[in-house]
């Protein structure tokens, strides 16, 4: 059976650990961890994805640009991807969207929140 894999890219320890928590409890979800956008993109070749959740400031390669990769590449670009950031302002948002990520989640998040968006485009029941 496969399991489904959630792709966390976030340079922030404290960010990932509550995301992966917030994640685990809702059942037998695979999480692999990037702690940068660079890192995020190593994996991706070598890690079958369902969803990616990225922020946006980040070293090396930010969120943003890292959506434009997936975006722009057959091989990822219908993959959902959802950024979590404090950069919550009107212009972020709509950048973000513009870019191609399917979802913005302002942080600090709400955990049940985010694990209704999760289920709903992972269609877990």
């Amino acid at each position: 059976m496969n399991t489904t894999s959630i792709l966390i890219a976030d340079d922030s320890t404290t960010t990932r650990a509550m995301l992966v928590s917030t994640i685990e409890s809702m059942g037998d979800i695979r999480i692999i961890e990037a702690s940068s956008g660079f890192e995020a993109l190593r994996l991706l070749p070598r890690e079958k994805v369902d969803l990616i959740l990225t922020d946006i400031n980040m070293p090396d390669i930010n969120g943003l640009e890292l959506i434009s990769f997936i975006r722009n590449n057959p091989n990822y670009k219908d993959i959902p991807v959802f950024i979590i950031s404090t950069e919550g302002s009107r212009k972020d948002i709509e950048k973000g969207k513009e870019l191609g990520a399917n979802e913005y989640v302002v942080k600090p998040f709400d955990p049940v929140r985010l694990q209704e968006l999760i289920a709903s485009y992972l269609h877990l029941s």
